[in-house]
């Protein structure tokens, strides 16, 4: 398996959206890493991010281990920068240190494009995604019960967020 030192950090382009898309299924699959049921298309996807802080991990064989991007919080002005976090890694990557070089790129991405608070939701389950964020420099805000559900199930959201120290100050 790749080390982080091979690993490159990459725009996510739509060439790399299939595999990008496989690897939100398999989010999804866990049924701890998204509510979602069904990966949209590019079209769809590319339409709810920002246009910015979009990144693949690569492997040296070209191979995306992982990806990250931003969404808007609001479509008010007032909140332009203030975005949500995806990150999802290939299952056969984790564990590698590659999500944490991975978030750190999107955060430097997010600073260069104005961005001074990240939020993410994280289900209440999913502790290797809280923990990674936690050492990523986001704090839990709370606890949101019940917030949404997956296949009838009720599901508990932590909020995290990270305020910049570069960006709003």
């Amino acid at each position: 398996m790749e080390t982080i030192t091979t690993i490159s950090v990459e725009p996510l382009q739509a060439k790399f959206y299939p595999t990008v898309r496989e690897i939100y299924e398999q989010g999804i699959e866990s049924q701890n890493a998204t509510l979602e049921t069904n990966a949209p298309d590019w079209e769809k996807w590319d339409a709810g991010h920002l246009s910015h802080s979009r990144l693949v991990a690569l492997s040296p064989q070209g191979q995306v281990a992982g990806w990250a991007a931003l969404s808007p919080v609001s479509g008010r002005c007032v909140y332009g920068g203030v975005a949500e976090v995806s990150i999802y890694l290939d299952e056969t990557f984790r564990g590698k240190g590659i999500g944490q070089m991975l978030l750190q790129h999107l955060i430097t991405a997010s600073e260069e494009n104005g961005i001074w608070t990240l939020q993410a939701s994280i289900m209440k389950e999913n502790e290797a995604s809280i923990a990674l964020h936690v050492k990523c420099g986001f704090r839990v805000v709370g606890l949101r019960e019940k917030l949404g559900k997956l296949n009838g199930h009720w599901r508990d959201i932590y909020l995290l967020e990270r305020r910049s120290q570069v960006v709003g100050n």
